[in-house]
């Protein structure tokens, strides 16, 4: 196995096409193929799935990937630093659920160590995707929560993909909807009170199991229901229907605005935030610094 064959391989899977990957490196199409042929022969795995329309990455060459873009970033920061005496940017990636407090916690890391030095990414995405972010090294902390009713099916997942899963904050479950809600007044809500107004759930995309759902309490069998892909549109969606969903109640009114609250579900329910990482691979300084300004919100647990 080469740098040359990993870098291949990563360009294809990219393109989605071994003739753009061969014009893109600058090779014949045939000896870009048999290079991979030889590859997989090697590892014992196939890599891609070829078709008239193109390739595909297999679920086995997916991980390969992850590994293989690992080796040949440490390799750039390597020949940047001692070859081409660059003075490369650290690097640092978070994927989380769409957890307000969480995009606070990256922006105060962001103001912190500035960005002269560091190149920083943040992805806001659905639960399948927080945790392949992880699992392929695109983030090295994954956002999101366990709890009684997902908790053996993803902790399966974690193990499969060879992540850890380690609990952060224990909240309670809250309706989040804007102070103009009928409801906005009461100190605490049941579902039934909620059954007239339409409940809002993040689309999970080809992976919308109850066990993906970002919202607890998923198996409800709530009477209107309303999907969006993202926070922007679900805060519109509560002003414009008096919709509402439901969170783990910790308010961040300087991202969100102070039109919204948290009113307390009657419910016992508790569902356990955490972060997910790479098993057996030490947290980065910045990723250590991006936990302690999460771990401050647990003052703010309700």
């Amino acid at each position: 196995m080469t740098l040359t064959q990993l870098k291949y391989v990563i360009a294809i899977a990219d393109s989605n096409s071994m003739n753009e990957a061969a014009r893109m490196l600058f090779i014949a199409q045939p000896s870009l193929s048999q290079a991979v042929k030889e590859l997989e022969d090697e590892i014992g795995i196939i890599l891609f799935n070829r078709s008239n329309r193109g390739v595909k990455v297999t679920p086995e060459g997916e991980e390969f990937l992850g590994y293989a873009r690992q080796v040949t970033e440490q390799y750039r920061l390597i020949e940047d630093r001692y070859i081409e005496k660059k003075n490369s940017k650290k690097r640092f990636s978070v994927s989380m659920q769409h957890y307000t407090f969480a995009v606070k916690a990256f922006v105060e890391l962001v103001k912190q160590f500035g960005m002269d030095e560091y190149e920083f990414a943040v992805h806001e995405t659905k639960t399948y995707e927080v945790i392949d972010n992880v699992k392929n090294f695109k983030s090295e902390i994954g956002i999101l929560y366990l709890n009684d009713f997902n908790r053996a099916v993803l902790t399966k997942l974690f193990q499969e993909s060879e992540l850890e899963f380690h609990a952060l904050l224990n909240c309670g479950i809250y309706a989040y909807i804007w102070k103009g809600h009928p409801l906005a007044e009461k100190e605490e809500i049941s579902l039934e009170e909620l059954d007239e107004y339409p409940c809002l759930s993040f689309e999970q995309g080809d992976n919308n199991s109850f066990y993906f759902a970002e919202e607890v309490l998923s198996t409800y069998a709530y009477k209107r229901l309303i999907k969006a892909n993202d926070r922007a549109t679900l805060l519109n969606l509560m002003v414009g229907l008096n919709a509402y969903t439901l969170c783990s109640g910790i308010i961040c009114e300087s991202l969100n605005g102070s039109d919204f609250c948290a009113v307390k579900l009657k419910s016992e329910e508790i569902m356990t935030i955490g972060y997910l990482k790479r098993k057996g691979v030490a947290l980065s300084p910045l990723g250590q610094k991006y936990l302690e300004e999460i771990k401050k919100f647990r003052e703010s647990v309700l």
